[in-house]
């Protein structure tokens, strides 16, 4: 029983060490997104952190024109960077869960 309870320790701090390495490897995985017409093009890493926008300059003579591009055009890249997120961490986290009586809810 003892050594059951140390194999499960082992793959449980390896799944932690996978998930770690896929975190790093999301900053490196960027999601585009752009609005209907172009005009606004933002870039963010899977792990949602900002990298770039580019912003036409007609849009730069409206302000409250501009607030509702980035607010429309960010909501949509925040949330495929989410979905690519969570698929991504909950692959590897079902991938590394030993087999424990009661826990196949992650399978």
């Amino acid at each position: 029983m003892f050594g059951d309870m140390m194999d499960m320790m082992g793959k449980l701090k390896e799944a932690q060490k996978k998930v770690e390495e896929t975190k790093k490897r999301l900053d490196t995985v960027l999601i585009d997104e752009a609005s209907n017409d172009g005009k606004l093009k933002v870039t963010l890493t899977a792990n949602r952190t900002i990298k770039s926008i580019e912003i036409d300059d007609e849009l730069l003579a409206d302000k409250e024109q501009l607030e509702d591009y980035l607010i429309l055009t960010l909501n949509k890249a925040i949330e495929n960077a989410t979905k690519v997120n969570e698929a991504e961490l909950a692959a590897v986290a079902k991938e590394g869960m030993p087999n424990i009586p009661g826990m196949d809810m992650f399978k």
